[in-house]
């Protein structure tokens, strides 16, 4: 690698750093190119040299969220402990994100808020983090029991996105004992139905006039 090679990689890490706080805490349409360079310390040049455009380097901040959270999953499975410590590990360590100072929700649930497009390259993003996560902790729940480890993945990510938003809606503390314990719960239902596949619960019936969406037209 050469000196200039070292500063321009340097100079996009910066970038990339700056970037992921701002857009963080305050949002990826309030943070312009303009603050971006000045809080990085580089040149409009220097910006434009690495990211195409703001949108790009939203696109490489929601990657640099995503090989993070697979970086410590991978720590987790690689100490080859067991499936259900694995998934209690992630679980401790969403409270740990959730409790800590600047905590302002789910990145990936704030981004895919500020770009609804299905198509858009950032909703793409967030999207495939999601479908890999869901992956990962249905793998999970697989080697502790096949039957229902599709139903226990999809309930993990839900009892995960929900401990996010009230950790940052409500308080962190609560939101944290009620992460750990719906995890310890799913845990050991799971477990203890092994291969059994208990019958499906009859459909609940509707309760009108609580929609969280403006109606439609």
């Amino acid at each position: 690698m050469t000196k200039a090679t070292g500063r321009v990689s340097k100079a996009r890490e910066r970038l990339l750093a700056t970037a992921g706080q701002l857009f963080y805490a305050e949002g990826i349409h309030t943070v312009g190119v303009d603050r971006l360079v000045a809080e990085a310390k580089v040149t409009n040049a220097t910006f434009y040299r690495h990211f195409r455009s703001k949108e790009d380097l939203a696109v490489a901040y929601i990657g640099s969220v995503d090989h993070a959270i697979r970086t410590q999953i991978g720590t987790l499975t690689a100490a080859e402990a067991p499936p259900d410590a694995i998934l209690r590990g992630i679980g401790a360590s969403l409270v740990e994100q959730i409790r800590s100072p600047g905590y302002r929700g789910c990145a990936f649930l704030n981004a895919a808020a500020e770009y609804p497009d299905p198509d858009h390259p950032v909703h793409r993003a967030v999207v495939q983090h999601r479908a890999w996560f869901l992956e990962t902790v249905t793998g999970l729940f697989a080697e502790i029991a096949t039957d229902s480890a599709d139903h226990a993945g999809r309930h993990f990510v839900m009892l995960r996105d929900g401990a996010m938003s009230a950790g940052y809606l409500g308080d962190p503390v609560l939101a944290g004992e009620t992460l750990l314990r719906g995890i310890d719960g799913l845990l050991r239902i799971h477990a203890a139905r092994g291969g059994d596949k208990a019958p499906a619960p009859p459909a609940p019936a509707p309760v009108a006039g609580i929609d969280c969406a403006p109606p439609g037209e």
